[in-house]
Formats: C-alpha cells, structure tokens, sequence
C-alpha cells in the first residue's frame, strides 16, 4: 500500500527558493513568521497529517457520512481531528490576532492546506469551511455577530457552512427562492430549502453557522435582490444557553467520492420558527458571498492538487517495485533470459508518472504564488493593492480548474501505471479518481469558471489584468534567456504568449459588438490553452530557480532534486505547451457549431 502522499521538499523548493516572501515576512504584520519557523509549521503539521489524517483516508472512504433520524453523522475520528487542528489554531490560523486567530500569511496557510489535502482530502474540509463562514462575518458582520459567533467559530467549537444551492437553482443563484420576512426586532424569519451544503452538520459540534442567501420580502428579482444572514442550527438564548433554531437536516446526499465530507440537504423554516440575522447591507449578499466562494475556489484547487500529489505517489511507489517485461534493445528485440525490470524502465510508464509530476508541482507552484499575491495585496496600499487584487481576480479561475480537471487526468495516468491493479478496491488509486472528480462541480463548474475567466476576467479594468500577469510572465522570460539551456523554453513561452494575444484580439470583436453568446461559446477552450500556459510560465520559473541552485552548488537540497525539476520541465514543454497552439486553431475557427440555431436539434 502507498506509504506516501506528498514531497514536503517540493513545497521547501517554493517556499525558499521560487517565490521571495521577503516582502511578506518582512513587514511588521508577520514579524513572527521567518522561514526557519515556516519550515518548523509544514514540519509539526505534516507530523499531524501522518498520525492523524493519512490513515484514516481509506476508513472515511469505506465507512461514509450518513444520515439517521435527522441527524448527520461523520466518521467518529473527525472530532479528534478537529480537537487536534483547534489546539493548533488552525480554524482561525489566517485570522488577525484581535480576531482570535493566529495572523498566519496566507501563504503559508496554503503549503500546509496542501499537506493535510494530500494526507486526507475529506476531514480537513470541516475547518476551511468553518473559517471561510467566520471570515464573512470578521469582513461585513456587525459588532454584535462578530462577538456572538467568531471566538466560538475561530476555536473550533462551532462549525460554519455557506448555503447557496437550492434544488432549482444551482449555478443560476439568481433563481434562488429561500425567503426571509424581517421581524422587526433585528431578525429575519428564514424560509426554504439548501442542497449540496458541504460540512452542513455533523454530530460533534454544538452549533454550525451557517452563511446563508435569501430574498427578503419585496426585494427585487434577480442577483440584487439577494441578501446574506448568519443562521445558526441552534440560537443563543437570553441565559448564553442554546436552542433549536428550526434548522433541519433531511438527507446526506450519497456521493461517487469524498465520502467523508458530509453533504447535506437543509431545510430552513420548516416549523416557521427560524431565525436569521442579517449581514451587512440588503441586496448585496452575493457580493459579500463571493468572498467565501473565492476561498473556496482556491480551497477547491487545493484539494484538486492534494488528491494529485497522494496519486503520484502511490502510483510512484508502485512503478518502482513492480517489475514487469523486459527492456528492449536496440534492434527492438527483448532478451527473455535476463530478470524483468521494474516498470519505472519502460518509456510509457515514465511518461505517465512525468505528466503526474507536472500537474501536481506546477499545481502546487500556482496555488503558492497566488496565495503570495493574496498576502501582497492585503499589505499594500493605493494602485500596488488594486494591481495585485486584478492579478488575483484574473488567476483564481486558474488555480480553481487546473488541479481539477487536469488533476483528472494526472489521477487517471497514476490509475493506468497501476494496470489492472489500480481498478481495484486494493489500492487507493481507484478512491483518488473517485475523490477528485467533483473538484470541477465544486464551487461553480469548469464550464462557468471558463466563461468567468474569458468573459470578466480578460476583460476587467480594460484589460489591465492581463497586462499585469503578461509583466510577471516576462520577468521570468528574460530572466530564464541567461541560462543557455532555458532559452528554449522561454523562447516557447514568448510565443504562447503572443498566441494568446492574437487569438483575443480574435475573439473580442464579438464582445465589442454584442455578440456574447459567440465571444464566450468556447471559453472551456480558452481556459485549457490559458491554464497551460499559466502553468508554463510557472514551470519555466521553478526552472530557473533549480538552475540557480545546481549553478551555486546544490547546497540547499541534492544535486538530483533539481535535474528532476528541470526533466519535468522539459516534459511539460514537449507534452504539454504544443496544446496552446492546438486550442487557438479551435478558438479562431469561425464554425459556431455548438451555439444551436433556429429550429435545429441534434441528430442522433
């Protein structure tokens, strides 16, 4: 069985050597943070995800979350998981100290996010789902919810969840019909039904808050008629006791994977007595919901890029013990007198496990740097803020879809290096393609993220973030053309990024001219030639930094470590960069076949 679900040293590499924290670390907000006490964090939590979360991966796959007589219930060892993560201060890790949290840079919240992920992409959900609802009220609550719900939330005594979905309205929230008639005294009278709700109840917790869209009363149709209200499974009474809030859960939905992260169906009202307390200013709950969903998004990539990691390394393990088949020679002929190889030797397997390696490092890179410019734009001020809140605006789509849908593949590789083995219950590779298929339903699909990306985020601000992502990828353009043995590849990333342009300024003229349903039909083909090429620019940057340190000596980490990075580099520019080119045949083709016409169905 897979001894191993992630290379700590990879997320050293970036953390040190890749990404300059300096201006994060440096500022007087993390003045507590040095690398040496980063590298002691990944240290003490990777120790927690290998007693704690990696063995009990298979036993929340085999025993699931299930529903009985209103109540959900989750795998008995999720309470001391999350005892464990409190008195680590994990659920408010990314919190400021005045908000009972431990002011952690979200950097580093993300490489240890990405540990725990990989050990268990199940029981760690509970906590970011938990922390995403108490952040919503830390940024656009009143005093008064502040005081009422964030200590309680931040040290693990209270779970949190955001209700978006209904059964009628799903992507199009604007449909949504859970209603909320206003009291008089400050409460709301909540009323309706929530589907989907991930982490909505579970036996071990007194309370969980939920974040939670409604319409009130007389509110126009539409997303501005939507509002956002803290509703708690059980309210505070006068006394500081508990009492049910009319909140019921009426179903655990039965999932192809993650079987270990409650998914609940929620009925708000359903004896007229739920109580809900209104967030910040009616008509914007969406608005204020997005930020929890962009966490969730990133938290989404995450453990997209987790699920990865654990497939490579089994299927890693695997390719190196088992031996199967012999070498051929060079005439094409197999010696059957000599003893089989290992299958690591023949070139398909190594192939596999290359794209495995390209997807989950290049995934990781991109979650870090983008957790990089998250902690940049939170200390920067004026016009520096608002660049690196576009640059972060235009990624988020990115490092959502790519750990997902390429994840997919990378698992589905890892799967295929195991033969039939790996379509067993035997090993974990069959759990891992299961437990990653849902990472491009979550949180808005591949589909409305790639219609995001082409149709808001390429556009915004007119242009401008697209403008300041080209700088960064040109940074490590000409800094890779110093090294002879790099210029190929920043020679490839120059002209994919000269495709990109010319197939926008393709594709824009319909924008210009109202065409939106032709600008935005193939956006998932946008999102596969743009992802490829944000990861590109990624791989060629964790190319430079690996030749910097062998140029130096290789003091920090073994010779081979880096030659490994710059192989896989070289991998990703043969396999994977030629599907830009590919993508942009596709997007300027003028055959609009999937938009249907007048009249026309699909002939079967």
């Amino acid at each position: 069985m897979a001894e191993k679900y992630i290379e700590l040293d990879d997320l050293r590499f970036i953390l040190e050597e890749v990404l300059d924290l300096s201006p994060v670390i440096g500022h007087e907000k993390y003045q507590e943070y040095d690398l040496e006490n980063i590298q002691m964090m990944l240290d003490s939590f990777k120790e927690f995800s290998d007693r704690e979360l990696f063995p009990y991966s298979t036993e929340m796959d085999t025993k699931p979350v299930y529903f009985k007589e209103g109540q959900i219930y989750v795998h008995p060892h999720i309470e001391k998981v999350n005892a464990g993560l409190a008195e680590m201060g994990w659920f408010g890790a990314m919190f400021d100290y005045e908000n009972h949290g431990i002011q952690m840079p979200m950097t580093v919240y993300r490489a240890i996010d990405l540990i725990m992920n990989a050990a268990n992409n199940s029981a760690p959900g509970y906590a970011l789902l938990t922390a995403g609802a108490a952040k919503l009220i830390i940024t656009f609550g009143s005093q008064e919810l502040q005081d009422t719900y964030v200590e309680k939330m931040a040290n693990g005594e209270w779970m949190g969840s955001m209700c978006l979905t209904e059964p009628q309205a799903g992507s199009s929230l604007s449909d949504i019909k859970t209603s909320a008639s206003d009291n008089g005294d400050g409460t709301y009278n909540i009323e309706g039904q929530k589907i989907f709700i991930s982490g909505g109840d579970m036996q071990f917790t007194d309370n969980v808050i939920h974040l939670t869209l409604a319409r009130i009363e007389g509110a126009p149709a539409g997303t501005k008629g939507i509002s956002l209200f803290v509703v708690p499974k059980n309210r505070l009474t006068a006394d500081g006791g508990l009492e049910y809030n009319d909140v019921q859960s009426i179903a655990e939905f039965e999932k192809v994977g993650q079987q270990g992260f409650a998914t609940v169906h929620l009925g708000f009202g359903g004896k007229n007595d739920c109580k809900g307390w209104l967030v910040g200013e009616p008509g914007r709950g969406l608005q204020y919901m997005f930020q929890m969903m962009n966490g969730a998004r990133i938290g989404t990539g995450v453990m997209g890029a987790g699920i990865a990691s654990a497939a490579y390394q089994a299927s890693l393990q695997y390719a190196n013990e088992r031996n199967q088949g012999r070498k051929l020679n060079k005439s094409g002929v197999k010696d059957a007198t000599t003893e089989q190889i290992s299958i690591m030797n023949h070139a398909d397997v190594r192939r596999m496990l290359l794209l495995q390696r390209a997807v989950t490092e290049g995934s990781f890179a991109l979650i870090l740097e983008c957790s990089r410019y998250f902690d940049l734009e939170h200390l920067a001020e004026g016009e520096a803020k608002h660049d690196y809140e576009l640059i972060m605006e235009l990624l988020t789509p990115i490092v959502k879809t790519y750990p997902a849908e390429q994840g997919q593949t990378s698992v589905s590789n890892g799967l295929q290096v195991l033969g039939g083995y790996g379509f067993t219950m035997d090993f974990p590779l069959q759990q891992y393609y299961r437990d990653i298929r849902i990472m491009s339903l979550y949180e808005g699909t591949t589909g409305i993220q790639s219609q995001d990306l082409l149709g808001r985020k390429m556009t915004m601000n007119k242009g401008r973030a697209l403008k300041l992502f080209g700088k960064e990828v040109y940074a490590v353009i000409n800094e890779a053309q110093g090294y002879e043995d790099l210029k190929g590849h920043a020679n490839d990333l120059d002209e994919a990024f000269k495709t990109l342009e010319a197939t926008l300024a393709h594709l824009f003229p319909n924008a210009a001219a109202g065409d939106f349903e032709t600008f935005l039909a193939d956006a998932n083909v946008m999102m596969e030639l743009f992802s490829t090429l944000v990861i590109g620019w990624q791989w060629l940057k964790m190319g430079v930094a690996a030749k910097k340190a062998l140029n130096a000596g290789a003091t920090k980490r073994p010779k081979a470590f880096y030659e490994g990075k710059l192989l896989t580099l070289r991998y990703f520019y043969k396999f994977e960069m030629p599907r830009i080119a590919s993508c942009a045949v596709t997007l300027t083709n003028t055959d609009m076949l999937t938009i249907k016409g007048e009249g026309e169905e699909l002939i079967l």
